[in-house]
């Protein structure tokens, strides 16, 4: 169970590490080359010495132009030490593996990213003998995507895109977007993803919705996070409030994206959302509910 946005944040990358070669190229407009093949690799640094050193998530790729390691920083608040440990890590993994390594931070804070951002510089003042460029992913520049197809085109970067994103005015839209191509994958990968994002999603209020819309799709009781909302229950009974909360979260979702669109609802069709049980008919109403130009046409066979 991922239980920090920090672990979410560079264990995306352990989940799908071409992701990371999407970030630097189309993201950071880096022209790192095509990998053929990606392998983790032991993110403990530490040496003889009893000094413990550990990268977040450090991954090789072999590429036509040779093979680079790719050192994944998740990082929640400015840290001056980093600018200490970062140049370290690149110069001991260089020389223990002699690979190219690129160091690239992920945050959810401007003011991180630009602080990581900013060039560590060893030596003489204006004549350094290392300097070192850190690569930073923010919400600054990691894409906002809104749009259903296009987050169904790279359902991980529309992850990425939620977990950096999640405290912005726009998380709502973005989530929403999220939940549809989620359901373009595979439960198990998405399980894993909408983990990732509920650990990244500090604002109460989108993390509640993002949970509505989750257990909804039933994939939010696929992981142990369910507990903590389901309670302690017994086993007598607990389907039938899976079924019950699954039918409201639907129906929270189909009014919040009525919501979205700006699109009125009658009380009628308000109440007869409210009133269904059928999860087959909540979720062609929840398909609809992002075309329909009227919110009466929801009922509407072809709409």
């Amino acid at each position: 169970m991922v239980s920090s946005s920090h672990e979410a944040l560079h264990r995306i990358f352990q989940k799908d590490p071409a992701l990371l070669t999407r970030a630097l190229q189309g993201v950071l407009r880096i022209p790192f080359p095509e990998p053929r093949e990606f392998a983790a690799m032991n993110v403990d640094l530490t040496e003889i010495e009893p000094v413990e050193r550990r990268v977040d998530t450090l991954l090789r790729a072999e590429t036509d132009e040779g093979a680079y390691l790719l050192v994944v920083e998740s990082q929640g608040d400015i840290d001056k030490r980093k600018r200490g440990s970062w140049p370290y890590y690149l110069s001991y993994l260089h020389e223990k593996y002699r690979c190219e390594p690129v160091l690239i931070v992920i945050t959810q804070s401007h003011a991180t990213a630009r602080w990581a951002a900013e060039p560590i510089h060893l030596g003489v003042r204006g004549c350094p003998s290392l300097t070192v460029r850190p690569f930073v992913l923010g919400p600054d520049n990691v894409p906002v995507i809104v749009d259903d197809q296009e987050a169904e085109r790279d359902v991980p970067l529309a992850v990425l895109s939620a977990m950096t994103h999640g405290k912005g005015p726009q998380a709502a839209v973005i989530l929403e977007s999220l939940a549809t191509a989620l359901r373009t994958i595979d439960p198990d990968s998405a399980a894993v993803f909408v983990q990732f994002v509920d650990s990244c999603l500090a604002d109460r209020q989108a993390q509640q919705m993002w949970r509505d819309l989750m257990t909804a799709m039933q994939y939010f009781w696929r992981h142990p996070l369910a507990e903590q909302v389901r309670g302690e229950g017994r086993e007598e009974g607990r389907e039938e409030g899976r079924e019950e909360g699954r039918a409201e979260g639907w129906a929270a979702a189909i009014l919040r994206t009525f919501q979205r669109r700006q699109i009125d609802v009658p009380d009628p069709v308000r109440d007869r959302i409210l009133a269904s049980t059928d999860l087959d008919e909540l979720g062609t109403w929840f398909d609809r509910s992002h075309e329909v130009a009227d919110a009466r046409e929801l009922f509407t066979e072809g709409s």
